[in-house]
C-alpha cells in the first residue's frame, strides 16, 4: 500500500506538470507516453505468441502522433506530410514477407491494433489542448481531474456500497454502485471546474464529465477483456503497485476521442 501511495503521488504531479510546463512539453511528454504505450502493448501479445512487428509500429505510431500534433505548429502546411504515411505503413505488410510466421496477418493486424488502441487516443488527448487558436491548458488537466474523480469515486462507491456486478466476465470487482457514484463523483467535479474554467458552461463541464466516466469505465473494461485474452494480471510493472502504462491510462483510451468529438460538435455548431 506504501509503494502504491508513493506512485501515486510522483505519478499525479508528473501528469499535472506534463499540462502545465507548455505546449511543447505537452506534445513531446505525450508523443514518448504513447510509445511506451504502444510498446507495452506489443510486449503483451508476445506473450501469447503473437509476433507483432514493433518496429514499423512505433516508427507509425510515432509518425501519425507527430503529423496530428506536433507539425501543426512547426512546419507550414503540416499536413502535406501525412503522405509519408503512405509508405510507412506499406512496412508493416513488407516487413512480414521476411518473417517465417504461420500467421502473418495476425501479425499484421495485432501491429495496426496497436496503433489504433494506444497512439490515436493519445492524439486526440493532446489535440484537446488545441481546440481554441492556441494552446489552453485548462480542457486537458480539467479531463484529468474528472478522469480520476470517476476512478476514485468508482472506487470507493463501489467498496462500500457495491452489491451488483456490473460485467463480472470481464472485471469481477467492478459494480453497478461504483460506476454510478464514478460518475456522479465526476460529475461533481466538472460542475466545480465550469466555476473557474468560463470556456465551457457549467452544463458541457457536466456533460464532458459524465462522457468520461461512461467511455472511461468501458476503457477499463476493454482492458481488462484484453489481459484476460492473453492470460496476465497487469500490463505492466513500470509503476509500482499500479502495473503497467495501458492499466493506468485505459480509461483515457476510449473517453479521449469519445470527448474530443463532442467539444468540437458544440464548438463547431
Amino acid at each position: 500500500m506504501k509503494t502504491r501511495a508513493i506512485t501515486g503521488f510522483f505519478f499525479v504531479i508528473v501528469m499535472l506538470a506534463s499540462v502545465l510546463l507548455g505546449q511543447y512539453v505537452f506534445g513531446v511528454f505525450y508523443l514518448l507516453l504513447s510509445a511506451f504505450a504502444l510498446y507495452e502493448f506489443y510486449g503483451l501479445v508476445k506473450q501469447s505468441g503473437i509476433q507483432p512487428n514493433i518496429a514499423a509500429g512505433i516508427l507509425n505510431g510515432v509518425l501519425i502522433y507527430a503529423a496530428f500534433s506536433l507539425v501543426r505548429d512547426l512546419l507550414p502546411d503540416p499536413f502535406r506530410y501525412v503522405f509519408i504515411l503512405a509508405l510507412t505503413l506499406s512496412l508493416i505488410f513488407f516487413q512480414e514477407l521476411y518473417k517465417k510466421s504461420e500467421t502473418p496477418f495476425t501479425n499484421i493486424a495485432y501491429t495496426i491494433m496497436g496503433i489504433i488502441y494506444t497512439i490515436i487516443p493519445f492524439t486526440f488527448f493532446h489535440s484537446l489542448g488545441f481546440l481554441g487558436s492556441t494552446f489552453n491548458f485548462h480542457i486537458p488537466l480539467a479531463f484529468l481531474i474528472m478522469l480520476w474523480s470517476n476512478d476514485t469515486g468508482a472506487y470507493l462507491s463501489g467498496r462500500f456500497f457495491g452489491r451488483t456486478k456490473l460485467f463480472e466476465r470481464h472485471s469481477p470487482k467492478k459494480t453497478w454502485e461504483g460506476f454510478i457514484g464514478g460518475v456522479l463523483i465526476a460529475a461533481v467535479a466538472g460542475y466545480i471546474l465550469g466555476i473557474y474554467y468560463t470556456e465551457l458552461s457549467w452544463d458541457k463541464w457536466v456533460i464532458m464529465a459524465v462522457l468520461i466516466g461512461c467511455f472511461g469505465t468501458l476503457g477499463d473494461l476493454v482492458e481488462s477483456m484484453f489481459k484476460r485474452s492473453i492470460n496476465v494480471k497487469d500490463s505492466g510493472g513500470i509503476l509500482p503497485g499500479h502495473g503497467g502504462l495501458l492499466d493506468r491510462f485505459d480509461g483515457l483510451l476510449l473517453s479521449a476521442p469519445i470527448v474530443y468529438a463532442y467539444l468540437y460538435l458544440i464548438s463547431n455548431s
